[in-house]
C-alpha cells in the first residue's frame, strides 16, 4: 500500500543498464557455447587464456585510453576485467567502458563520457576515448519545503556534507546524493508522513526539494492469526494508541513486542508483521494491523557445541545453565532467537569466552516431535593482552603501567615454552579471569594480581581472589597498603546479587609531614585490619556503560577488627529516565544518584570518607578528596586546620543529562553534583562536558571529559575545574 500510494522508492533506469543487461546474456551465452574455461579475476568474469583461441583468433593486444588527464592509463587499465594476453572478447570491453565511466563518477566527475570508438577489436587494440568533465565540488547544500522536521535534523540524516574534517573538498556523486534521499524519505515515513515526496536539484549546489504531506494518526488496531494469546494480553502497555501520530518506529517496536510473548515461550518460528491499512476518501487515518503467525511450540533437545578448540564445553554450558538454556526446557527464541543477534549470544561473548558465537536451532527430524535441537558454534578469539602504557589522571597524576589480562583463563594450561607465554598462547579455556597490574605514578603506585571464577563449584557466583600492594603519597603522609582479600557474588534471580567478602590488610602511615595533624600521628606505623562484608544489590539498567533506562542500587555492611574495630554502612542509587528520543533515534537521558556512608565506632583516617573528584564519591569541581574535614596542625606557632583527615559520614545527591549531538557516540554533558560530610557546609557544583565512545577501544567505554564550578563549598575545601575518566557511568 505504501508503494502504491506515494512515489518512495522511485527506480531510475536509463539505457545504459538495459543495454548492460543485453549484452550480460549475451557474454553467457558465447562463453557458454564456447569450450574455453572462465576465471574470476578483479571481481569480474573473463576468459582463460588456456584453451583453444575465440572464433575470430584475435587476443588483447593492447588497452589504451584518449582524453584522460586526471588519472594515468596504469590506474584505468585495473578498472577494466581482462589485461593484454587475454583473448578478446567484445562484450568484456564494453562492459570496461562502463567501469572506467563508474570509477570517474565516484571520483566526483559526475558528466563523464567513456566511449569505444577508434578502436580496432579484430586487430586486438582497444581504446577508449574519455571526455572527463568537470569535476565537481559540492559548494552548498539546502532543503526547501520542509515545515515540520527541522534543517538540524535533516542535515543529520545524509551523508553528503561541503567538507570532510572541516577542511577537505567534497565532490558531488549520483550514488551518494541517490542514497541521502532515500534516508531523508524513510525519516519521513517513520515520522508519520506518508504521503511525502523527496527530490532533489543540482550537483554542485544541492538543494533537497521535499514535500511533507499529512501527519498520519492512529485509526483502529487489529490483531489477527493470534490463537495462542488472547488480544488483551498482547496489546498490554501498548503506546501506539487511537488518535496518536502513527510512527513506524513504535509500529516496529509494538510488534517486537508482541513477537517476544511468543519467542519467550518457545515459539521458535514465530513472526509479527505489521502495516498501516489506509482508509480511502477520509482524513489522514490508518488502522494498524498486527499479524501474527504463530508457529509451533519447542522446548530444548540436544545442545552441540562446535569452534571450541581451547575453551572447555563446561565453561559454556554453565553459562547456558545460569541462564536456564538447557535441554527440556521451553526453547528461549527472545534471547536466542534462530536468526541470531540474541542476548545470550552476547553473554557468552561478553564471558570472553568468544569472539563470535552463534546459536541456531537445528532442523526438526520428526515433524511430530516438539524437541528442537540445538548448534552453537564458537569463534575463538584473543582473550589475552600484554598492555604497557603511559597516562594520566585528574584523581591519580602521570601513570606508567604494565598489564596482563587473560580473561579466558585456565591455570592447567601451562606454556611449554617461554615463547609461548609471551605469545598468550597458554593459561586459557576454563573461564576464568587473571589480571595482573603493575602502576607506578607520580602521587601512588599500585601492584596488584586478581584471579575470578565467574562460577564457583558450577554455580552463578563468582570467586574473586585479589592480592595488591599499594603506596599513596597524600598531602601530610605516605600511606602503604599490603592487601590480601576473598569475595563471593552470588548472582540471583531477577538481576539480584548477594557478597560476602573478607579482607586481611596491613596499612603503613610513614613519611610524615612535620606539620601534619595529630590525628595522622596518631596512627603512624603499622595497623592490621580484619574485614568481613556482606552486601546486597540489584542492577536493572540496560547497558552498564550507558545505560538510559532503569535503576541500580548497592547496600553493605563491612565490619572491620584488629588494631582499629569499627563499622562502615554505605549504600547508592541511581535511576536512568530517556527523557527524549528523536526521528534520529538519539536518546536525550537524565539520571539522578543518591550516595551515603557512615562509619559505625571510631575508623582510623585511611577507613574514613573522603569526598571530591569523579568516581562513588566524586563532586565534580572539588579535587580529589578534596571535601574533608581538616586536621589541626602541629609542631608550627600558629596551627591552622589544613590536610584532610577524613569524614565519619558522607551524603552525596546528584543528577546529569547527556544529550546526543552528532550521533550516541559523542554527547553533551550537563549535571548538577552537591554533598555533604560531617564537617562545613552543603557543597554544591554545576558542569559541562563530552562524552566520546570509541567503539573497539576500552571496551565502549566511554571517555568524559568535564568543567564543573562550585557554586557552594567550604573555604577548607580544594577545588578543581576540570576532571576525565574513562570506563565508568554517571553514579558508578
Amino acid at each position: 500500500m505504501r508503494d502504491m500510494r506515494q512515489d518512495m522508492r522511485t527506480n531510475v533506469y536509463d539505457a545504459r543498464h538495459i543495454v548492460l543487461a543485453v549484452l550480460s546474456t549475451a557474454a553467457v551465452l558465447f562463453l557458454v557455447s564456447g569450450c574455453s574455461s572462465t576465471q574470476v579475476s578483479g571481481g569480474g568474469v573473463r576468459r582463460a587464456i588456456a584453451g583453444p583461441p575465440g572464433r575470430d583468433g584475435s587476443v588483447v593486444k593492447s588497452i589504451d585510453f584518449v582524453g584522460n588527464r586526471k588519472f594515468s592509463d596504469n590506474v584505468l587499465r585495473k578498472e577494466v576485467d581482462f589485461q593484454v594476453g587475454d583473448y578478446l572478447d567484445p562484450v568484456l570491453a564494453e562492459l570496461g567502458r562502463d567501469a572506467v565511466a563508474e570509477y570517474y563518477r565516484k571520483k566526483g566527475y559526475a558528466h563523464v563520457e567513456v566511449t569505444l570508438e577508434g578502436s580496432d577489436l579484430a586487430a586486438g587494440t582497444i581504446v577508449y576515448t574519455v571526455e572527463e568533465g568537470p569535476r565537481i565540488q559540492i559548494r552548498s547544500i539546502k532543503f526547501r519545503g520542509n515545515k515540520v522536521i527541522k534543517k538540524g535534523d535533516l542535515e543529520r540524516k545524509i551523508k553528503t556534507k561541503t567538507r570532510d574534517w572541516f577542511i577537505f573538498p567534497v565532490y558531488y556523486t549520483e550514488e551518494k546524493v541517490a542514497a541521502d534521499v532515500e534516508r531523508l524519505r524513510t525519516l519521513y515515513y517513520q515520522a508519520g508522513f506518508l504521503d511525502h515526496r523527496v527530490t532533489v536539484e543540482g550537483d554542485s549546489h544541492i538543494t533537497f526539494v521535499i514535500d511533507e504531506g499529512p501527519i498520519y494518526k492512529v485509526g483502529d488496531i487489529i490483531l489477527s492469526g493470534n490463537t495462542k494469546f488472547d488480544d488483551e494480553t498482547l496489546l498490554s502497555a501498548f503506546e501506539l494508541k487511537p488518535g496518536r501520530t502513527y510512527f513506524e518506529r513504535k509500529a516496529e517496536a509494538q510488534a517486537r513486542r508482541i513477537l517476544k510473548a511468543y519467542r519467550e515461550n518457545g515459539y521458535i518460528d514465530a513472526y509479527v508483521e505489521q502495516r498501516p491499512i489506509f482508509r480511502e476518501g477520509g482524513p489522514a487515518v490508518v488502522d494498524v494491523e498486527f499479524k501474527v503467525t504463530e508457529g509451533r511450540q519447542f522446548r530444548i533437545g540436544r545442545i552441540d557445541i562446535t569452534g571450541n578448540e581451547r575453551t572447555q564445553d563446561k565453561a559454556i554450558r554453565r553459562v547456558l545453565d545460569e541462564f536456564g538454556f538447557t535441554p527440556g526446557e521451553l526453547y528461549d527464541a527472545e534471547m536466542a532467537p534462530k536468526e541470531g543477534g540474541g542476548k545470550l549470544e552476547g553473554y557468552l561473548e561478553r564471558m570472553s569466552l568468544a569472539q563470535e558465537a552463534i546459536i541456531e536451532p537445528a532442523g526438526a527430524a520428526d515433524p511430530s516431535d516438539d524437541r528442537r535441537d540445538v548448534r552453537i558454534n564458537i569463534k575463538e578469539g584473543d582473550t589475552g593482552i600484554w598492555s604497557p602504557s603511559v597516562g594520566v589522571s585528574s584523581n591519580r597524576g602521570l601513570i606508567g603501567r604494565l598489564l596482563f589480562e587473560q580473561s579466558n583463563f585456565d591455570v592447567s594450561d601451562w606454556p611449554e615454552s617461554f615463547a609461548e607465554f609471551l605469545a598468550l598462547d597458554c593459561f586459557m579455556g576454563a573461564g576464568q579471569s587473571l589480571r595482573v597490574l603493575l602502576d607506578t605514578g607520580t602521587e601512588y603506585s599500585r601492584y596488584s594480581v586478581m584471579f575470578t571464577e565467574p562460577y564457583f563449584r558450577d554455580r552463578p557466583t563468582a570467586l574473586n581472589l585479589v592480592g595488591s600492594s599499594y603506596e599513596t603519597y597524600w598531602e601530610s603522609h605516605d600511606e602503604g597498603r599490603l592487601k590480601a582479600a576473598v569475595g563471593f557474588t552470588q548472582r540471583l534471580e531477577n538481576k539480584w546479587r548477594r557478597t560476602l567478602g573478607f579482607r586481611l590488610e596491613e596499612v603503613t602511615v610513614k613519611d610524615i609531614h612535620d606539620d601534619a595533624p595529630q590525628e595522622i600521628y596518631d596512627v603512624k606505623g603499622d595497623s592490621t585490619l580484619f574485614g568481613v562484608r556482606l552486601g546486597l544489590g540489584r542492577d536493572m539498567t540496560d547497558n552498564r556503560f550507558t545505560p538510559s533506562r532503569g535503576y541500580a542500587f548497592d547496600a553493605d555492611y563491612e565490619q572491620v577488627t584488629g588494631d582499629h574495630n569499627f563499622g562502615i554502612l554505605s549504600g547508592s542509587y541511581v535511576w536512568y529516565k530517556t527523557l527524549w528520543e528523536d526521528l534520529l533515534e538519539r536518546k536525550t537521558v537524565l539520571a539522578t544518584k543518591l550516595t551515603a556512608g557512615t562509619v559505625v565506632g571510631d575508623a582510623p583516617p585511611f577507613e574514613r570518607f573522603y569526598a571530591g573528584g569523579t568516581g562513588l564519591y566524586g563532586i565534580r569541581g572539588f579535587d580529589y578528596r578534596g571535601v574533608s574535614p581538616r586536621g589541626l596542625q602541629t609542631g608550627v606557632s600558629e596551627p591552622r586546620r589544613k590536610d584532610p583527615i577524613g569524614s565519619d559520614w558522607v551524603f552525596l545527591a546528584g543528577a546529569e543529562v547527556v544529550v546526543p549531538l552528532t550521533d550516541e557516540n559523542f554527547a553533551a554533558l550537563f549535571f548538577v553534583d552537591s554533598g555533604t560530610v560531617d564537617s562545613g557546609s552543603y557543597r554544591a557544583s554545576v558542569g559541562t562536558g563530552i562524552q566520546i565512545l570509541l567503539p573497539g577501544f576500552f571496551g565502549n567505554a566511554p571517555m568524559r571529559f568535564e568543567v564543573a564550578f562550585p557554586f557552594m563549598k567550604d573555604d577548607a575545601d580544594d577545588t578543581e575545574a576540570f576532571s576525565f575518566s574513562i570506563g565508568g557511568s554517571f553514579g558508578y
